[in-house]
This record gives structure tokens, C-alpha cells and sequence, in this order.
């Protein structure tokens, strides 16, 4: 019996909080919706909260209340993992209020969401670019914030991927070979440019690796009378991977490239 009257309290108490939302919904005192919001995102009831501040929120712009319920909104949509959303409004935030109340979570924000919506990197990277852009915003105007270390390792992740996603454009062209033109030429600018770019990369040996093995199938399968030239392209980028890698696990590739690459200068 108690189990059967708890099931029933707990019933009535959500028909009275859903008939609550529904009377929100159709009233017009603001400054009672912006109550109700408060208490609805408190019980994680983001979807609700969003709703009704997104009512107000232009009714109460220019007053006392305005920024408040502004950041409550991109909050309530945030915590929804609704990210787009909450990265505008976020950004409606901070410029409206530059030196608000809220501004250094709103930036914060506004770049993590960016980060944690952030697709796998063989899809579009647009996401990802912005919340790098967002979160070095935040590190520049909040240099001493309690959450400068949790960006930066956001940056470094987002950063990687694209670097990633670099690498694997580069490997496609080195896999293509010379099939319609010198795709090993395009693999190493690819990889260059991804080194360029992103210099601290988990992926930079890598992208090396791959430019060393591009010029040397690019020397081996040249005209004769410029295998020479292209193997001491090989030679040079050979020592430039060692000196800056002398305990990879891939040497012995690097060392066997290197081999055959002096055999021909040799010759």
C-alpha cells in the first residue's frame, strides 16, 4: 500500500508540474516565466526552461532581468546538448554583455559546446574550426581563468583531428600514386602544410613518415634523369626524420628508404 500511494503522489506531482508548464506557456507575466525557468533548469528540465526563456527573453531585453535570462537560455540548451543553439546564443551574450556578468563562462561555453559537438574527422570540420576560433577567444580574454587548462586541451584535441583529417588526405593521395598525374607531389604539400599548421601535432611523425615515403616512391618512379635529384630530396628529408625522431618505431623503414635512395646517388 505505501508503494501504491508514493507511485500515486509522484504521479500527481508531475501532472501538477506539466499543467505549471502548460499555464507558462500561455501566460504573459514575464517576470513569472523567468521564476519558472529558473526552477525548471534547477530540475534539469532544460527543454522546458529553454522554451519559456526564449518566450521572454526579448520582452525583456533592457531590463534588469535581461542578461540573466538571456544566459539561462544558451544554458538550458547547453546542458540539452542542443550545442548550435547554445554556441549562438552564448555569442549573443558576450557581445551584447562584453564585461557581463557571465561573459567568461559564456565565451567558455559558447567554444566547449563547439568542442564536445565536434564530428569524427572524415566529415565536415566547420564545427571544430569555430571552436577553436571560440575557445582561443576565451584564452585571450580570460588568460587566468580556472578553466585556461581545460581549453587549451580542448584547442590541442580539435587541433588533432584536423590534423587527422590532413593526414588521412594526405595518405589517399600517397595510395593513389601516380594514377592521373603526381599525387606524391600532393601528398607531400598536403603533409606540409598540415605540419605547418598544426606543429605540435600527436600526428606530426607521422605526416613526416608519410612525406619521406612520398619522395622516395616519387624518386623511384621518376624519368631517369631526375631519379638523382629526387633521391637526395629522399637523403635530406631521411636525416630530417631521424634528427627529429631518433627512437621512432618506424627507423627501420626510414633506414631502408635511405639505403636504397644512397645506392642510386652513388651510382
Amino acid at each position: 500500500m505505501p508503494y501504491r500511494y508514493l507511485v500515486l503522489l509522484v504521479g500527481l506531482l508531475m501532472l501538477s508540474s506539466c499543467g505549471e508548464y502548460q499555464r507558462m506557456l500561455k501566460s504573459n507575466d514575464a517576470d513569472a516565466k523567468l521564476d519558472f525557468a529558473r526552477r525548471a533548469f534547477a530540475e534539469k528540465k532544460y527543454v522546458q526552461s529553454a522554451t519559456i526563456l526564449t518566450d521572454i527573453v526579448t520582452v525583456l531585453k533592457g531590463s534588469d532581468k535581461a542578461e540573466e535570462a538571456l544566459y539561462l537560455l544558451a544554458l538550458s540548451h547547453y546542458e540539452n546538448k542542443d550545442y548550435v543553439n547554445s554556441g549562438a546564443y552564448f555569442k549573443t551574450y558576450y557581445t551584447r554583455y562584453p564585461k557581463g556578468k557571465y561573459t567568461e563562462l559564456a565565451r567558455f561555453y559558447s567554444g566547449y559546446g563547439y568542442y564536445l559537438d565536434s564530428p569524427e574527422p572524415q566529415l565536415d570540420q566547420s564545427d571544430t574550426m569555430k571552436g577553436i576560433e571560440e575557445l582561443q577567444a576565451f584564452l585571450d580574454y580570460f588568460p587566468r581563468s580556472d578553466k585556461v587548462s581545460i581549453a587549451q586541451n580542448a584547442i590541442f584535441e580539435l587541433q588533432d583531428k584536423l590534423t587527422l583529417k590532413q593526414l588521412e588526405n594526405a595518405q589517399l593521395y600517397y595510395n593513389l600514386g601516380n594514377y592521373m598525374g603526381n599525387n606524391y607531389q600532393s601528398a607531400i604539400i598536403v603533409a606540409q602544410n598540415a605540419i605547418k599548421n598544426y606543429p605540435y601535432s600527436r600526428y606530426k611523425e607521422d605526416l613526416e613518415l608519410l612525406i619521406l615515403k612520398s619522395r622516395y616512391q616519387e624518386a623511384a618512379q621518376s624519368v631517369e634523369e631526375k631519379q638523382v635529384d629526387r633521391y637526395r630530396e629522399v637523403v635530406d628529408e631521411y636525416y630530417s626524420f631521424i634528427n627529429n625522431y631518433p627512437d621512432s618505431p618506424n627507423r627501420q623503414e626510414a633506414e631502408n628508404i635511405f639505403k636504397i635512395a644512397q645506392s642510386h646517388i652513388k651510382d
